[in-house]
C-alpha cells in the first residue's frame, strides 16, 4: 500500500480590487511563507513578464479565500539593457557591409 504524502498548501486570500479595477490584491500564504501580490485575468496578446499562471477555486462558504492551483510558470524576464529589441535580419546585415564595409582595409568594393 503507498502512502500519499500531503499536498502543500497553497492558498490565497482576496483583499481588495486593484486602482484600475482589473484585478485584485492577494495575501498568498505557500509552504512556510507569506507573500503579497495581485492576480489579473490573462488577456490575450498581452505579455507575461514573470511569475504564475494559476486557477483560484473559493472554498464552500468562504469566497473570499481560494485554493491556488498553478497552471503554468513564466520564467521572469530580466532586461540587460534598454531601448527597443534590436533585430538584425541578414539582409539587414549584408547591406551594412555593402555600405559601411566589412572594416578591413581594401576589401570594400564598389558597385
Amino acid at each position: 500500500m503507498e502512502e500519499s504524502t500531503p499536498k502543500a498548501q497553497d492558498v490565497v486570500w482576496l483583499h481588495s480590487a486593484t486602482e484600475d479595477g482589473e484585478g485584485m490584491r492577494v495575501l498568498r500564504a505557500r509552504g512556510e511563507g507569506l507573500q503579497v501580490g495581485e492576480v489579473r485575468p490573462l488577456k490575450e496578446g498581452q505579455s507575461l513578464l514573470g511569475g504564475e499562471v494559476v486557477s483560484l477555486h473559493p472554498r464552500e462558504g468562504k469566497p473570499r479565500l481560494c485554493d491556488v492551483e498553478v497552471v503554468h510558470r513564466v520564467p521572469e524576464v530580466v532586461a540587460s539593457r534598454s531601448g527597443p529589441a534590436q533585430i538584425a535580419s541578414h539582409a539587414y546585415r549584408d547591406s551594412w557591409d555593402r555600405v559601411f564595409g566589412t572594416g578591413q582595409v581594401g576589401t570594400d568594393t564598389v558597385n
